[in-house]
């Protein structure tokens, strides 16, 4: 039997996101043996400033590259919107896990019914700000970093009257029933990635058992939304998002594309063949960077 090492963050929901590929191998590859291992990340220690003033999310993985190159681990699992769109060539993407809810939810303190009007909003997120500000215009938005545990402590303490987060986090932590409202997709476009599990490891390694848990759905969108965050030199800290939906061969393309020196919004959508899907993203950043109506 083979022994393999898998390697993520310390947090419960990065460690529940990794016992869905420990689940598979365990269910589907039985000549193969998996551990997990976990570390704290600079990201993960750094909390008293936002993403965007102390590198990016590049934080949250560059000590798992570490161990990906220095042998330590033989796979990283992580959250896909987490991941930098510049990843080093000798660590791909091996592996995208099917899509959870791709949506953002709104999350009340605990017993409340509706959004306190003197209380802020808690998002670290740019993205997730600038389209705030669109359906709360009276509300102020301020970060709040930390795990998600951390998160709704101190929602639940009374600092911030809701909470933007991610469906899919909650969903995966068993933590629904919190949720109070969920937003569209056309009221909040999600991070690119957002809802996929991302699996890397190194490029020189055969890991053909990895196409089992490999989703061709989210392979193709994931490829679609890279693609037009790269175009357009967003990163995950950047208000640059986009969202695919693959029905059949068609995919539909989805983003948001926000100028800083303006403050002008653009948002637009693009249709073409699932094999075009990073092409299709390219299109479509160049579409919005030049002002074009999609």
């Amino acid at each position: 039997m083979k022994q393999i090492i898998i390697a993520s963050r310390e947090s419960k929901l990065a460690v529940m996101q990794s016992m869905t590929l420990m689940k598979y191998i365990d269910e589907q590859v039985p000549q193969i043996s998996a551990s997990l291992v976990t570390m704290k990340t600079t990201g993960d220690k750094v909390l008293d400033r936002t993403l965007d003033k102390i590198g990016g999310k590049d934080l949250f993985v560059k000590e798992l590259d570490q161990a990906l190159f220095e042998g330590r681990a033989d796979l990283t699992v992580h959250s896909l919107k987490d991941v930098p769109m510049q990843i080093p060539p000798e660590l791909p993407i091996l592996a995208y896990s099917k899509r959870e809810d791709p949506r953002d939810v709104l999350v009340l303190p605990a017993g409340v019914k509706e959004l306190p009007a003197d209380l802020p909003i808690g998002s670290s997120s740019l993205r997730r700000q600038i389209q705030l500000k669109k359906i709360y215009p009276n509300h102020e938005i301020l970060p709040v970093r930390g795990n998600l545990q951390t998160r709704l402590r101190k929602l639940d303490e009374g600092q911030f009257g809701g909470l933007v987060l991610a469906a899919a986090g909650l969903i995966r932590m068993g933590l629904e029933d919190r949720i109070s409202r969920y937003f569209t997709l056309d009221e909040i476009i999600p991070a690119a990635g957002q809802g996929i599990i991302a699996v890397q490891g190194k490029s020189d390694e055969t890991l053909g058992w990895l196409k089992g848990y490999d989703d061709v759905g989210s392979r193709v969108a994931a490829t679609a939304e890279r693609s037009y965050v790269t175009a357009l030199n967003g990163g995950c800290t950047s208000p640059v998002c986009a969202h695919a939906i693959l029905q059949g061969n068609e995919l539909r393309l989805k983003g948001m594309y926000y100028e800083e020196s303006t403050g002008q919004i653009s948002i637009g959508e693009l249709s073409g063949e699932a094999g075009e899907a990073f092409e299709l993203g390219l299109r479509l950043a160049k579409l919005l960077q030049e002002g074009a109506s999609v």
